[in-house]
């Protein structure tokens, strides 16, 4: 398979994009954990409203990525998009600021681990939801 039919070309296969997704997963969660971590260690802010942003700040550069490689399938309106793509990243902010608290404030974890326990779960809620219910081919409709 060539660099750019795996990074680049349009596709609706689930196990090709769950690999881009990945990728674009670590990209975020680069922009995510500095976030938190000068948020954190550097700024001082509590560590949940810390993860929150954090958590808006990777979920933003995941869509923007998200778009151009991985879900390039359009939605017929481009609000009722954006409203979709909101539910599924309150819902993961949600989850987010649960395992956090979870972590942190009741198992006693250093804030970072608990963001790292966070943020591999909500990664696959984020990647099935929005295959499900965001981009969902036309022949799984």
């Amino acid at each position: 398979m060539q660099l750019r039919a795996l990074f680049v070309e349009k596709t609706d296969n689930p196990f090709l994009q769950l690999f881009r997704y990945v990728f674009v997963g670590g990209i975020a969660a680069v922009f995510d954990f500095g976030t938190l971590y000068l948020l954190d260690e550097f700024c001082r802010i509590h560590h949940l409203l810390a993860a929150a942003v954090a958590f808006l700040v990777g979920v933003t550069v995941n869509y923007l990525i998200s778009k151009q490689f991985v879900f390039t399938q359009k939605k017929a309106s481009p609000v009722a998009e954006f409203l979709e793509y909101a539910v599924i990243g309150v819902i993961g902010l949600g989850l987010t600021e649960g395992i956090v608290y979870l972590c942190t404030d009741i198992l006693g974890f250093y804030v970072m681990l608990s963001k790292l326990v966070a943020t591999v779960l909500v990664f696959f809620w984020n990647f099935f939801a929005r295959r499900i219910f965001l981009y969902r081919s036309k022949e799984n409709e």
